[in-house]
């Protein structure tokens, strides 16, 4: 008797949909346990359904169940989508495309300027905000990866990111350097 997965790989195009009929169920409740958003459910189950199509011809019959190869297949596809989330998160989306600008790019004096002043905005956070963003943005660190190194919670570690980005980004406004360099030029 050829199974739903043996019926895959061989290209018959209506045992795609009796696989998603059949395990489509179990596939959808592991991604509910696994996925932290409820919005990435549906593009988890697509995935695993993905895989299941390209790998349906390694299925053995006599090695596990379908049912067991099913729920393999999906488990390691949702850790593989947890990690990638993970490693972006919090990464915002860039525009379709850049616009050109009329801003001319700046000498190796300003760019030096710059430098210096974004490190004394950097000196000016906590410790535990320089910290993260140090391991974030210098060590190219996830945020599970820092909470594991410095023993933080993950929420904590997203929340000093996420707070010393915003505080760089207000002392780095022209308006606030000036202020705080004792009124400018």
């Amino acid at each position: 008797m050829t199974t739903t997965l043996q019926r895959v790989a061989a290209g018959d195009a209506a045992a795609v949909q009796d696989c998603i009929d059949r395990y489509g169920g179990l596939v959808y409740t592991l991604a509910r346990r696994m996925c932290p958003q409820g919005a990435e459910v549906d593009d988890a189950v697509q995935e695993v359904f993905i895989e299941l199509w390209r790998k349906a011809e390694r299925y053995d019959p006599n090695i596990a169940e379908e049912s067991v190869f099913i729920a393999m297949i999906a488990r390691r596809r949702l850790i593989d989508m947890q990690r990638r989330l993970a490693r972006h998160a919090g990464a915002e989306d860039l525009p379709e495309s850049l616009e050109a600008t009329d801003v001319e790019p700046e000498s190796g004096a300003e760019l030096k300027d710059s430098a210096a002043v974004a490190e004394r905005a950097f000196k000016e956070l906590r410790p535990e905000q320089q910290k993260v963003l140090r391991l974030a943005v210098w060590d190219g660190l996830s945020h599970q990866r820092i909470s594991e190194l410095t023993g933080l919670p993950l929420g904590t570690v997203k929340t000093h990111a996420r707070r010393g980005l915003h505080r760089l980004r207000e002392l780095l406004q022209p308006s606030s350097r000036t202020s705080s360099a004792g009124g400018g030029a």
